[in-house]
């Protein structure tokens, strides 16, 4: 029971701030991508606890930054292609895949993994009783 409600309170905190960032940036958000959001929040937090806290922290940042792509491209093909709501679409950016993720787009992930592995980390730290974060830079 523990372990749900801290994976659900990380889940809504991640789709919180995911859809914020979104709302800043775009104007608006959508509620699926509240749930991508917490999912890949949870993800990132799992980075620490699945491979060395000696790993260094721009490692962590590429694999946060592959996670969030893979997650981004298949939550795009189930709703914009398969659903057809048409969420997002990056068609006319260089480099696109479907119109579903571009490199300048995840470029971005890379830098914002580095705020979810932190802030994931340091919330597991306070609240759930995690190991106290320490990052190797380089």
């Amino acid at each position: 029971m523990k372990q749900q409600a801290k994976y659900i309170f990380l889940l809504v905190s991640g789709g919180f701030m995911y859809s914020i960032i979104e709302i800043l940036y775009r104007g608006y958000t959508h509620w699926t991508m509240f749930i991508l959001g917490g999912v890949c929040f949870i993800c990132l937090g799992l980075i620490n606890e699945l491979i060395a806290w000696s790993t260094p922290l721009w490692k962590q940042m590429l694999i946060g930054m592959v996670i969030i792509t893979c997650l981004e491209f298949i939550t795009g093909c189930i709703v914009n292609i398969w659903l057809g709501w048409g969420i997002w679409d990056y068609s006319n950016m260089p480099g696109n895949i479907f119109g579903q993720i571009c490199p300048e787009f995840t470029f971005l992930w890379f830098w914002v993994s580095a705020a979810g592995i932190v802030l994931d980390d340091w919330l597991r730290y306070w609240l759930f009783e995690g190991e106290r974060p320490h990052y190797k830079i380089i």
